[in-house]
C-alpha cells in the first residue's frame, strides 16, 4: 500500500508540491506569529527583572505593558515618591514603543536615579554628556555590522551620539535623557511610570499603602515586580489569544481547502484505478486508507518544510531586525504539527469516503 501511495504522489508532482506548500504556509503562519508575540513578552520580562526595582508605579488606567500609554504624568511625581519613609530610590521613566526601522521600546531615563536602582555596567564610553546622547546595550552594539562610542545614530528621526555601551538586561536597548525623549513626544517634563527601590523588601506593602495614602496618588497603580512579571504572559496580553486564534484559524482553512482540493482532484482522476482496485477485491477501508495515507504523507512533508522555512524566516528577521526576539519553542512546534496534520486529514476525509463509495462497475466504465 505504501508503494501505491508514493507512486500516486510522484505521478502528479506539481499538485503534490502545492499541497505540501499549503501545509508549510500553515505551519509558518502559526510559528511566526507565536514566536514574535511570545518573544516580545519573554524579552520584556527578562529585561524588566534586571532594572533593580522592587515596585512599579503607574497612573490610573495605564496598561501594564511597557511602551504603551505615552508620557501622561509629571516626572516631578518622583520627587514626592522619594520623600516617602521607606523609598530608597524613585526613578521616572518614559517608555515609547517604536516601529520605525525596527520594533523596539525606546527608554527615556533620569540617569542619576535610574542608575541608582542598579548601576549600569559600561562596556565602553560614559553616561550622558549632553541632551543628544544615547546609551545603547551590547546587543544593539553588535547589530547591523556593529556600533561604537562616538557614532551617530537616528532615534525617532533625530540624530544622537552614542556616548556609552552597557551590558544588556536593564530594560531596553536604547536609553535617552528623559527630557529629550519627552520633548520628542511633546511632553518634555512628563513620565510614563516610576520605578521604586525600597529600603527593605519587607516594606513593599508598607510603601504601597504610603503611596496610595499620598494626596493625588490614591488612584495610581502600584505593583511589586513579582506582580508585574506574573502579568507578562501571553494570556494577559490584550487581544493576544484572539489574534492567535484568528491566525491559526486562517492557517487551518488554507491548509484544509488546498488539501481537500488536491485529494478530491486526485480521486476524480483515479476513478478507473479505484475501479480496478475494487474489482481485484480492495475493500472500502483499503481505498479510504490509501487516500488518507497520501494526505498524511503530504502533510508530514509540508510540516517539515514549514518548520524549515520558519527557521529561514527567523534567520532573515534576525539579520534585518537583530534585536527582535523570535523563539521557536518545542511545544509550539508540536502544537503546529498537530494542527497542520489534523487539518490535512480532515481535508482528505471527504475525498477518501467518496473514493471508498465508488461503484466498481461505474468506475471501470468512467471515461
Amino acid at each position: 500500500m505504501n508503494k501505491l501511495v508514493i507512486g500516486n504522489i510522484l505521478h502528479r508532482p506539481l499538485r503534490t508540491m502545492i499541497g505540501i506548500f499549503a501545509v508549510a504556509v500553515e505551519v509558518v503562519m502559526i510559528l511566526s506569529i507565536v514566536g514574535i508575540f511570545i518573544g516580545q513578552v519573554t524579552n520584556s520580562r527578562q529585561e524588566g527583572s534586571g532594572i533593580g526595582a522592587d515596585l512599579i508605579v503607574r497612573p490610573p488606567n495605564a496598561s501594564f505593558i511597557t511602551g504603551v500609554g505615552g508620557a501622561p504624568i509629571p516626572a516631578k511625581v518622583a520627587d514626592v515618591l522619594a520623600t516617602l519613609p521607606h523609598v530608597a530610590v524613585a526613578a521616572p521613566v518614559i517608555t515609547d514603543f517604536n516601529m520605525a526601522g525596527s520594533v523596539e521600546t525606546i527608554w527615556g531615563i533620569d540617569y542619576q536615579s535610574f542608575n541608582a536602582l542598579k548601576p549600569f555596567v559600561f562596556v565602553s564610553g560614559t553616561p550622558f554628556q549632553g541632551p543628544d546622547d544615547v546609551i545603547v546595550d551590547d546587543v544593539y552594539a553588535r547589530s547591523d555590522g556593529g556600533h561604537h562610542v562616538g557614532q551617530t545614530i537616528k532615534v525617532k528621526n533625530h540624530p544622537f551620539r552614542i556616548c556609552g555601551i552597557v551590558e544588556h538586561g536593564k530594560g531596553g536597548r536604547k536609553f535617552l535623557p528623559i527630557h529629550t525623549l519627552g520633548t520628542l513626544l511633546g511632553n518634555p517634563d512628563n513620565a510614563s511610570l516610576f520605578y521604586i527601590r525600597s529600603d527593605d523588601l519587607k516594606n513593599q506593602e508598607l510603601i504601597r499603602s504610603e503611596i496610595l495614602a499620598t494626596p493625588h496618588l490614591a488612584n495610581y497603580q502600584v505593583q511589586t515586580l513579582a506582580e508585574w512579571m506574573s502579568l507578562m504572559t501571553a494570556e494577559h496580553l490584550p487581544g493576544f489569544n484572539a489574534a492567535l486564534s484568528s491566525v491559526i484559524g486562517i492557517a487551518v482553512i488554507v491548509g484544509f481547502i488546498v488539501v481537500f482540493q488536491t485529494m478530491y482532484t486526485a480521486v476524480m482522476e483515479r476513478t478507473r484505478e479505484i475501479g480496478i482496485l475494487k474489482s481485484l477485491g480492495a475493500s472500502r477501508s483499503y481505498i479510504a486508507n490509501v487516500v488518507l495515507r497520501e494526505a498524511a504523507l503530504i502533510s508530514i512533508l509540508g510540516i517539515i518544510l514549514g518548520v524549515g522555512l520558519t527557521y529561514v524566516l527567523k534567520i532573515g528577521l534576525s539579520y534585518k531586525f537583530p534585536t527582535l526576539p523570535f523563539p521557536v519553542t518545542v511545544s509550539w512546534r508540536l502544537y503546529a504539527t498537530l494542527i497542520a496534520f489534523s487539518g490535512a486529514i480532515l481535508g482528505a476525509l471527504y475525498p477518501a469516503l467518496k473514493a471508498a463509495r465508488k461503484d466498481p462497475i461505474d468506475a471501470l466504465a468512467y471515461e
